[in-house]
C-alpha cells in the first residue's frame, strides 16, 4: 500500500486513547498494509496504527531474528489478559528517532487479539523475549502511553531525549512501577 509517515514525541495524537475496531474491513486491511509497509521501511519490529495518526486499537509486529524466525502478526483489540515477572531492556520507539533508554516490562504476558481475518487468538510468550516486549510497546501506544513513561531513570532519559532535540519528559506521564521495578533479576 503506503509508506506513512511516523509521528514523533509531541505530536499530541500519541497521546490519545485509540478506539475499538468493529469490523475488519478494507479500510483496516489497508491500514494493516500501511502499517507493515512503514515498519519495514523504517527498520522497526512493531508500529501501532496512532503513529501514523490513525487511533485505532491496530499494532502490527514482526520481531523475527536469524534465531527466532517467526511470522509477522497483526494485533486487533489487543488485550493484555495476564502478566507476571519483571524485565529490564534498552528500548526504543520509531516516534523517537534514534533515541533508547532502560526501561522494565512484564516478563511472561498472555494477550488476546483479533488478527487480520477477523478471528480472535489467545497468545502467551514468555521469557521476556523481545516479542514479549514490543507486544507491550505496541500495546501501550494504542492507550496514549509511550515506552519513555517506563523509563528506570527519568534523568538520563531527559538527557538522551534532548540529545536527540525531542521534547521533554511529562512527568505526569511517568508511571509509578516500584512493584515492577523491584522484580527485576
Amino acid at each position: 500500500m503506503a509508506v506513512k509517515r511516523v509521528l514523533h514525541y509531541g505530536e499530541e495524537s500519541l497521546r490519545e486513547p485509540s478506539k475499538e475496531v468493529h469490523k475488519v474491513s478494507k479500510k483496516i486491511s489497508d491500514l494493516i498494509r500501511d502499517l507493515f509497509d512503514t515498519m519495514y521501511a523504517q527498520n522497526g519490529v512493531g508500529l501501532a496504527a496512532p503513529q501514523i495518526g490513525v487511533n485505532l486499537r491496530v499494532f502490527v509486529v514482526d520481531a523475527s531474528t536469524k534465531d527466532d524466525p517467526m511470522d509477522p502478526m497483526v494485533f486487533i483489540n489487543p488485550k493484555i489478559i495476564k502478566k507476571s515477572g519483571a524485565v529490564k531492556s534498552t528500548e526504543g520507539c520509531l516516534s523517537f528517532p534514534e533515541a533508547y533508554t532502560d526501561v522494565v516490562r512484564y516478563k511472561d504476558i498472555l494477550v488476546k487479539a483479533t488478527n487480520e481475518h477477523g478471528k480472535q487468538f489467545v497468545m502467551e510468550v514468555k521469557d521476556g523475549t523481545l516479542l514479549a516486549r514490543c507486544i507491550q510497546h505496541e500495546n501501550d501506544h494504542l492507550d496514549g502511553i509511550l515506552f519513555i513513561d517506563h523509563c528506570l531513570n527519568r534523568f538520563e532519559a531527559e538527557e538522551v531525549l534532548q540529545k536527540h532535540n525531542l521534547p521533554s519528559i511529562e512527568p505526569d506521564k511517568l508511571l509509578d512501577e516500584e512493584e515492577l521495578k523491584s522484580q527485576i533479576c
